[in-house]
């Protein structure tokens, strides 16, 4: 038996289709956009010939805008190339019971080409390439990651209906740690919670935030892989639960003018044998050489990888000064000013990236966390003076501010060209400017109210 609650070994999954438990398993994996996608196959089917070959899907799922267009300029797949099949190969240590859906089970899966090759663009691929650069150091990340929602008294076909204007917040005022007004939408909060570690995770917690109807549920950190293939599990889950309660929740980096959704990313390395190897007593904080040079990696590729961290167009409303979204590429104590926050102390020290929003795509943010600590720690970089008071107003660089900016500084990065290659690059720089081409071709509310009748 499996000692996580949902996780499912094979035998235990053949028992449970025989038994007429489980009909249905999902196939997934994650795309581009960060979201959770694949099909539904008959248990029969998958016992009998997906679990050992593979699903089959069109590559174009690696090659489309949040609408599902198909879009140009991609290598992997075009018209030219026939818009050919791709094999979603499962990982059979990701199978678990599906809680909030009758009678089903889900995997996830690496992509390959259908010679059996790994699909370098895809998230999952390029996050456990860093993570094979780390292994070759006998060093291993963990992550927790700290995503929050706005929860709404709507349903999603209502709020598409109404163009998503006028939506009614789940609470009137700001809920920071409330136990008073959370309580209405606690049904729903609950549901997510056990389904969640009925799906193989290890819940912690929720409290309310900031924003009206704001909230995040906390997961327990784990090994890197782990943490990123919970987070899409979870958000697409706790998506669908919200829609049973006739709710609807957001994950986008900033809905309104108040306080935005953030995913602050923690991570550590520890060595194989579990040793923590960020971790140094005899410093005046804590710290060794290695983390050290982690965190001057950190703030020498922050700007170039901030694609990232930030892969849309509203995420960058997310970066005002006062509003606990960072602006300076900065490093400090427990200082929830800076970009870059230290916390923890033994195998709890670690640094928290605090720039990525709700809508990130956690496979490429936690890759490219680990891809500028490989940079600090292998050129031994020099960790800066840590920033103390307010890093709102420091002599700092700042986040670039547009994704225009942070494309142009991935697309030039010297740094990111060595760690991910150019195939990984030039597809995730072509994400970017396609947002950024129909952005520019949209006419807003903002236009009209302004423009209508006063210009």
């Amino acid at each position: 038996m499996n000692s996580n609650k949902g996780l499912l070994s094979v035998a235990e999954l053949t028992t449970k289709i025989q038994a007429g438990e489980i009909d249905t398993v999902i196939v997934g994996f994650t795309d581009m956009q960060g979201r959770l996608v694949g099909k539904r196959v008959a248990s029969r089917l998958f016992l009998e010939d997906i679990m050992g070959h593979g699903a089959e899907a069109c590559n174009y799922l690696l090659a489309l805008d949040v609408e599902n267009n198909t879009v140009d300029g991609y290598a992997i797949s075009s018209w030219e190339h026939g818009y050919s099949d791709m094999v979603l190969k499962s990982d059979m240590s990701t199978l678990r019971m599906v809680p909030w859906l009758p009678g089903t089970a889900m995997v996830l899966a690496d992509l390959e080409t259908t010679s059996h090759q790994p699909i370098v663009q895809s998230p999952r691929s390029i996050l456990k390439a860093q993570m094979d650069r780390l292994s070759a150091k006998n060093l291993v990340p963990y992550v927790g990651t700290e995503l929050e929602f706005i929860v709404f008294d709507e349903t999603y076909r209502g709020a598409w209906a109404k163009g998503y204007k006028d939506l009614k917040a789940s609470t009137d005022y700001n809920v920071d740690y409330d136990l008073l007004a959370s309580t209405r939408v606690e049904p729903m909060l609950r549901e997510i919670r056990n389904a969640m570690d009925n799906a193989g995770m290890y819940c912690e917690g929720v409290k309310g935030e900031c924003n009206l109807g704001q909230q995040e549920i906390a997961f327990r950190y784990d090994t890197a892989l782990k943490t990123c293939d919970n987070h899409s599990i979870y958000k697409s889950g706790a998506k669908m639960i919200a829609d049973k309660h006739d709710k609807a929740i957001t994950f986008m980096a900033k809905y309104n003018e108040r306080e935005g959704n953030s995913c602050h990313i923690h991570i550590s390395f520890r060595d194989t044998d579990g040793a923590a190897v960020f971790a140094d007593k005899s410093d005046v904080n804590g710290m060794s050489k290695m983390f050290k040079h982690f965190l001057a990696g950190q703030i020498a590729a922050m700007r170039e990888f901030t694609l990232l961290y930030a892969p849309n167009i509203n995420s960058y409303k997310r970066f005002v000064a006062g509003s606990f979204a960072p602006t300076a590429v900065a490093w400090g104590l427990d200082n929830r000013t800076c970009s870059l926050r230290v916390v923890g102390h033994g195998h709890g020290m670690r640094v928290e990236n605090r720039v990525p929003g709700g809508d990130v795509n956690q496979y490429l943010a936690v890759a490219g966390l680990i891809a500028a600590g490989l940079y600090g720690i292998e050129n031994e970089l020099e960790l800066e003076d840590m920033t103390v008071g307010n890093a709102y107003v420091a002599d700092k660089a700042h986040v670039p501010a547009t994704l225009r900016d942070a494309m142009e500084l991935f697309d030039n990065s010297k740094i990111a060209r060595a760690a991910f290659g150019d195939a990984v690059v030039d597809h995730y720089v072509n994400a970017a400017r396609t947002e950024i081409a129909a952005y520019d071709k949209a006419i807003t509310d903002w236009e009209r109210v302004r423009g209508f009748e006063r210009l």
